[in-house]
């Protein structure tokens, strides 16, 4: 996925205003390139886990697909730990297949960012942020 460094200003700044609860939402994209950040509520409200109320996240794709976007990626923020999926996240990654997994870890001094690709339940590969602006 290729993102501006504005955009993922807003996925940082939507972690740092849910902390010390984990944030979640959703990037939006058309043909691979970023278009716009979506946050979500955590209904979950919680430091150690997140979860995106259904319809909710389903009314939002059909927004989307309406307006010729796709679900590019999903985000979400570790509190406590660094960003690489665990096993909920690898768990919770089977149900969408090719979206990408934006997570910013808040547990240093500066937020750090890394996105991933989860396939089958298992393989995590990590995926490259290109910057467009």
């Amino acid at each position: 996925m290729i993102i501006s460094t504005e955009l993922l200003d807003e996925v940082i700044a939507h972690a740092r205003r849910d902390a010390p609860n984990e944030c979640c939402g959703i990037v939006a994209t058309r043909d691979g390139d970023a278009v716009s950040v979506h946050a979500l509520e955590n209904i979950q409200a919680s430091p150690l886990r997140f979860e995106i109320d259904g319809l909710r996240l389903f009314e939002l794709i059909t927004e989307l697909e309406d307006a010729g976007l796709e679900l590019g990626a999903i985000y979400h923020s570790h509190t406590r730990s660094a960003p690489y999926p665990s096993q909920t996240d690898i768990n919770f990654a089977g149900a969408w297949p090719g979206v990408e997994w934006l997570i910013v870890g808040l547990a240093g001094d500066e937020p750090e960012l890394r996105s991933y690709v989860i396939d089958d339940n298992r393989q995590v590969t990590e995926v490259t942020l290109a910057d467009v602006s």
